[in-house]
């Protein structure tokens, strides 16, 4: 694949064969950040688990200090005092059972994260096969299906991002925008590795870090020197 002449430069300014501390890093990766958009910084973690076994999986959800830069528009399942709750406290969209055609058959999915209360699980686990696939299925864990869909809201729209593994072994997180300071983007990305670190199941052998690599949406990939993380 043909690779864009502004790439080409960014990689001028990376070693593909270096790994770098966080503060080089977040560094290169703005410097390399060229494009006439505001581009999304990411961290792309590979942990040294199988996430086909059930004691191996890696998944949670982090507050990052400075948010992700985006918008973030939250669909809320809901009934009676919960929903006018979720619509106090911000909610983008509240609803029931009367959502489930919309999303199911009209294709709807102009929402980014989903709440739901625990009693609502019924309904929404019949989006499953819409809803699984692309990430948005609520869960305990991540703290998406609550009775407290205040804080809910208010966390993501702070900046709470979810992390969990792809099939490879795989965390693929936003952790902030190009625009950000320095600061921010080494605040935001210290702030998901201590919850990645922390989130090591008890199972796991051998190196846990396999690689970690910072990039911006349109740049090269930085890698971070592993053993300065844990």
């Amino acid at each position: 694949m043909k690779k864009g002449k502004r790439y080409v430069e960014a990689t001028k300014i990376v070693d593909k064969s270096a790994t770098y501390d966080v503060a080089e890093a977040v560094s290169l990766v703005k410097k390399s950040a060229s494009a006439k958009f505001d581009e999304t910084v990411e961290a792309h973690i590979r942990l040294g688990v199988d996430s086909r076994h059930a004691d191996q999986q890696v998944r949670g959800a982090v507050v990052l200090p400075h948010g992700t830069g985006k918008k973030v528009r939250v669909l809320v399942f809901a009934k009676g005092p919960k929903a006018d709750e979720a619509q106090a406290a911000g909610a983008d969209f509240v609803g029931a059972e009367e959502l489930i055609p919309k999303i199911q058959n009209d294709g709807w999915l102009d929402f980014d994260v989903v709440v739901a209360t625990p009693d609502m699980m019924g309904v929404v686990g019949r989006l499953g096969k819409v809803l699984g696939p692309k990430g948005l299925m609520p869960n305990p864990k991540a703290g998406t299906v609550t009775m407290d869909v205040t804080k809910a809201i208010e966390d993501i729209k702070a900046g709470k991002i979810e992390y969990r593994l792809d099939k490879a072994n795989i965390i693929h997180v936003p952790i902030g925008k190009a625009s950000f300071s320095e600061e921010q983007l080494s605040d935001n990305f210290q702030t998901l590795m201590d919850a990645v670190i922390k989130a090591k199941p008890a199972s796991a052998k051998g190196t846990y870090l396999r690689s970690v690599v910072i990039a911006s949406t349109m740049g090269p990939g930085v890698k971070l020197n592993t053993t300065k993380l844990m």
